[in-house]
């Protein structure tokens, strides 16, 4: 507060209200209480504090730090016992308010920081993170009334209103079919805007449309990875499931602001993002088809940019299935956006596969050949040489077609085997980072042995349906998503945004996920993922100086009560998590090492958690 004319009088008055604040904050931590279950149990978990760490300012509610520095973890891996400081026993509760947190997705934050953004390109629905002052250094808890989650497949049609308590999409959306509140739980008929009468008969009439054999869109096993841009509530990936294709569902957290949580509620894969500024999170060459139903983008601002960031995810000879007024209605202005929309996808190479009715779908070239017959200075340009088409992690987009390597040239597509043969066949790219069959073939063979014997250890607690919602927190080359084929789960496969960018051997694999730097929150709701896989993780935050102490609430936000995680580490590692497992109210469940496991080479330890149900005092008041 120094160097403002009011500075005395207002340092006075903060001063006096951050030790209100904070006295008020030790009365509840110190007596306030939760209630946790583990499995049919109640036992009341109580949270004293003997030594809690920093609480950011935003939990608080005061302005910054006057230090302003950021927090640093309060213990490095390896210190042996009476080297470290004093550790948590307990974390403090984020407010009820909180329960639905994401950070780096907080419009609150957003307007706490007074952040100068672009509304018009949808700036504040991408990622801002809030600086280490300003984090909620708390658990989060679960809304009043929180259920264990209905187990897949029932809950792609159903889920527990009290999960989800929102239930102004069933009003505003009522005539569509988008979801439909029933006693106490939430039911999906299936709807959207555009298929009121199911996306089962949408999706075979887009199929039909293309001439594939019995109205299967997975075409024999050539189309295999979906977008699906602006998705709602991801029926359309819902139902893609039963074909063999896997859909990323994509919305942002906008007027309808649930509906990713209810996509993942039910078990759907599903990602929070928007088509902004910067570059969606996924590879050149990514997806066979992309779907937009009535997602109200402007597909031709600023030149068309989000089309082309389209065009550099399809893949060669992938489409666009677009569904919305322009394709047939017949006023002026609908009329105007059609022609515009027709030049510049005619302009990028694309064709109309199809039309009917009210869908029309594109399809993107299978080679260079249109790129090189335009006529010179036509808009809009191809890509410098020197672009990166697979560097995502907050880079711009750009007004640029992405032309094909080399070999996709020569190959007149990508070249990938149909599904499931993807999954083992060694991808093209492989080629990118030096990788050989042979090194892809030794490390899908090894995460076989390693999922198996994880299995083995999980075997005690869990049943054929306990897990539906799995995420591999360092994927490399997906092979732990590939080992769990034959069950009855999906996995979201993160690879680190400063490795190396192995996600296109994921997504050409047949596989789904995201970059992502663990330094910072994940774009994804509270209570979203039934298992986290962590292989590494740790070790590799401690190298980049991020706290560990964050990560680990992190984790604990983002998995869904009586979760489970495996974390798959050095042993320093695994002694540091212990350390904070009644803090973090988690269940120690099994551990292996190299000398009683196979599988398991060199000195890592495999340790597997699993997180209780807990509930604040205050929500199980509220929902009684």
């Amino acid at each position: 507060m120094r160097g403002r004319s009011d500075g005395g009088q207002k340092k006075r008055l903060i001063s006096s209200v951050c030790v209100v604040a904070v006295f008020l904050g030790f009365l509840y931590v110190y007596y306030g209480s939760i209630f946790g279950s583990s499995n049919r149990g109640a036992a009341a978990l109580e949270y004293g504090s003997r030594s809690l760490r920093k609480l950011g300012s935003s939990y608080l509610g005061g302005d910054d730090d006057a230090d302003g520095k950021q927090y640093e973890s309060s213990l490095k891996f390896g210190q042996e016992e009476g080297e470290e400081d004093v550790i948590s026993e307990t974390f403090p509760v984020c407010d009820d308010r909180h329960s639905e947190l994401i950070p780096c997705l907080d419009r609150n934050l957003i307007y706490q920081m007074r952040l100068k953004l672009d509304l018009s390109v949808m700036e504040h629905y991408e990622r801002h993170c809030p600086p280490p002052e300003r984090r909620y250094n708390c658990l989060i808890p679960p809304p009043p009334g929180y259920k264990i989650p209905i187990k897949w497949p029932q809950s792609r049609d159903e889920v527990w209103k009290a999960n989800i308590p929102h239930t102004h999409l069933a009003h505003e959306k009522s005539d569509q079919n988008w979801m439909v509140v029933k006693g106490e739980k939430i039911v999906f008929p299936g709807g959207g805007t555009h298929f009121h009468y199911g996306a089962d008969k949408y999706i075979a009439s887009i199929a039909n449309m293309l001439n594939f054999s019995h109205n299967n869109l997975n075409n024999e096993g050539r189309i295999r990875t979906v977008l699906d841009v602006g998705c709602g509530v991801a029926s359309f990936g819902a139902y893609l499931l039963s074909s063999d294709i896997i859909a990323i569902s994509l919305a942002p957290n906008d007027v309808h602001q649930n509906q990713i949580q209810f996509a993942l509620e039910r078990g759907i894969p599903a990602y929070l993002g928007v088509l902004g500024t910067k570059r969606l999170p996924y590879p050149s060459r990514s997806f066979e088809l992309a779907h937009c139903s009535r997602c109200r983008i402007d597909w031709l601002q600023r030149d068309g940019i989000l089309l082309l960031e389209l065009d550099r995810l399809l893949r060669p000879g992938g489409y666009f299935a677009y569904s919305s007024p322009e394709a047939y209605a017949q006023d002026e202005e609908d009329l105007r956006i059609w022609r515009e929309m027709s030049a510049l996808v005619g302009r990028m190479c694309w064709r109309i596969a199809a039309k009917r009715n009210q869908t029309v779908i594109w399809q993107k070239p299978l080679t260079n050949d249109c790129y090189m017959e335009r006529k010179p200075g036509t808009n809009p340009p191809l890509c410098h040489s020197d672009d990166d088409p697979d560097a995502v992690w907050g880079v711009p987009m750009e007004v640029c077609i992405t032309p094909y390597s080399d070999h996709d040239q020569k190959a007149k597509g990508s070249g990938l085997a149909p599904w499931p043969a993807r999954l083992t066949s060694p991808p093209p790219r492989l080629a990118d980072f030096g990788y050989s069959s042979e090194m892809f073939e030794k490390d899908t063979e090894t995460w076989r042995r390693w999922v198996e014997s994880y299995w083995n250890l999980l075997s005690p607690k869990i049943e054929a349906d306990t897990l539906r919602n799995l995420m591999d927190m360092k994927a490399n080359m997906g092979s732990f998503a590939a080992a769990l084929k034959g069950k009855n789960v999906w996995v979201m496969n993160v690879v680190p945004e400063d490795g190396p960018n192995t996600l296109k051997l994921i997504y050409d694999r047949g596989l789904i996920g995201t970059t992502h730097n663990w330094c910072e929150a994940f774009s994804t709701y509270p209570r979203t993922y039934d298992l986290l896989h962590a292989w590494t993780v740790f070790s590799d935050i401690e190298k980049k100086g991020c706290s560990a102490e964050d990560l680990l609430l992190e984790m604990d936000r983002i998995l869904r009560p009586s979760g489970f995680i495996i974390i798959h580490d050095k042993p320093p590692v695994i002694d540091f998590i212990r350390k904070y497992l009644s803090a973090l109210h988690w269940e120690a469940v099994a551990t292996a090492d190299s000398s009683s496991d196979s599988a398991h080479e060199g000195d890592d330890i495999v340790f597997i958690v699993q997180k209780k149900l807990w509930l604040t005092r205050e929500s199980l008041k509220n929902s009684e």
